[in-house]
């Protein structure tokens, strides 16, 4: 076995082009919320103009995050992407608490979502209980995670190809409804246009938009693997976004084709009653091979970014040492991706991630509002010299700061008991932080290792 060594004894391997870093972008966003968060738009706003207006507003805001992102990623294109841009922006103690957040609960919690939701879908072509998807579902995490192990260009060529297969899916379902299909009767495109809905129900359904398009920042935390991060990283985000927008809109404007107004707004399924209203009971088979491959692609792409920030956290000695270490012949941080991997799972096993992610989900967005915040902060600071600016500055960041907030509102009016529950366990590290850092500095140990060893 070869032996471990610290990031100091060998770089990450540098490989990714403006294609594997947009795949990356593109890959996590589209993935299985398109399948059923159109439903909850259309309750919420049921007329074709606020639903198309949900969905390109929920992508222009997006777009507006990523902007931003953008302008940070190009002045620290450094491995760790957000907790490097809150710790620089606003304070050590921000990003430890977003990579602390990031394990524990709303990366990991994402990871055992998604394998769970690839498995039970699975389960169609082969039937499986309980154990059998849990079983599954592990089993995809250790694979994708093996992948990655190899090497990122491994990662990120498995990343293209799934991304590729999945855009080609949405071009053809969208080429196929409206070549071939006619308009179903009752469906929103051959019913009178319904009132315009209320701002309020209009900034729900928003809110609900806003949640499809999430994970776009990952690919910040490759940067350490790009190459000329500075100009790839803020380029695969613009052009990442706008294709998912694109795909988001396509699929929209098939749904309302094809199904009655009534049954779209009530459908939990609304690819697979759209499918099925194409082609019949061969609709559920369509449906379950896409949300697989959307899975398996926005999986992969979670699983790629997550051990990339533990790494860096590494670096700043505000994690076990060991997980810095990079695997000598793949060049990837093989101690994080096991680790990543082995936490994931154990959330399956016990089926946990649905009440920590359920609750911690919502706090990503505190921490994005954080991150806009640190960019105005360092707008003011001498030494700040980003290689991209972002358009519109400072509306944009703006306009991307209330999203936030509309964001994080909404689901503390929804759920004030479950969001301060949230909150509570990713404050939760700020002792630990405070411990760690005391412990890290403590000229008689100098090592936090011990404390694990």
């Amino acid at each position: 076995m070869l032996p471990e060594c610290t990031s100091r004894d060998v770089a990450l391997d540098r490989s990714m082009g403006i294609v594997a870093a947009s795949a990356i972008v593109a890959g996590i966003i589209l993935g299985t919320s398109i399948f059923v968060q159109p439903s909850e738009i259309s309750r919420l706003v049921p007329s074709i103009p606020a639903m198309t207006a949900v969905w390109l507003v929920a992508g222009l805001l997006t777009l507006c995050g990523a902007m931003t992102c953008a302008e940070l990623a190009s002045a620290f294109p450094h491995t760790g992407g957000v907790y490097i841009f809150l710790k620089e922006g606003i304070s050590p103690v921000a990003g430890f608490l977003w990579g602390w957040a990031m394990f524990w609960t709303m990366h990991s919690g994402i990871i055992a979502a998604i394998a769970v939701i690839v498995a039970r879908y699975a389960g169609y072509f082969v039937p499986l209980d309980d154990r059998g998807v849990k079983a599954l579902a592990i089993g995809v995490i250790f694979l994708l995670s093996g992948v990655n192990y190899l090497g990122v260009r491994q990662g990120s060529a498995l990343q293209t190809v799934l991304t590729a297969g999945k855009v080609l899916a949405v071009a053809l379902i969208f080429i196929f409804v409206f070549a071939v299909a006619t308009p179903a009767l009752g469906s929103p495109a051959t019913s009178p246009q319904a009132a315009l809905p209320g701002f309020r129900e209009f900034l729900l359904a928003l809110v609900a938009g806003l949640f499809a398009f999430g994970g776009w920042h990952m690919v910040t935390y490759t940067a350490g693997e790009t190459r000329d991060p500075e100009r790839t990283i803020p380029r695969a985000l613009l052009v990442g976004t706008l294709v998912v927008t694109g795909c988001y809109l396509s699929l929209n404007a098939a749904y309302i084709r094809v199904l009655p107004l009534p049954q779209l707004i009530a459908s939990q399924r609304v690819a697979a009653d759209a499918a099925s209203a194409l082609v019949g009971h061969r609709g559920a088979a369509i449906v379950s091979l896409l949300v697989i491959l959307s899975g398996a692609g926005s999986l992969n792409g979670i699983i790629l970014g997550g051990p990339r920030v533990y790494l860096a956290m590494a670096q700043d000695r505000l994690a076990f040492r060991w997980l810095g270490a990079i695997h000598p012949r793949y060049r990837t941080p093989h101690a994080a991706i096991r680790a990543q991997a082995l936490w994931s799972s154990a959330l399956v096993a016990t089926g946990t991630y649905r009440e920590l992610f359920t609750r911690v989900v919502y706090t990503e967005w505190l921490f994005f509002a954080l991150m806009t915040v640190g960019l105005f902060r360092l707008r003011g600071r001498a030494s700040y010299a980003p290689s991209y600016r972002v358009w519109g500055y400072p509306l944009v960041p703006a306009l991307f700061v209330a999203a936030c907030a509309a964001i994080v509102a909404n689901q503390i009016a929804a759920d004030p008991r479950e969001s301060a529950i949230g909150l509570f366990s990713v404050i939760a590290g700020l002792p630990v932080y405070y411990l760690w850092v005391r412990f890290a500095a403590s000229p008689h140990e100098g090592d936090p290792d011990r404390a694990h060893r």
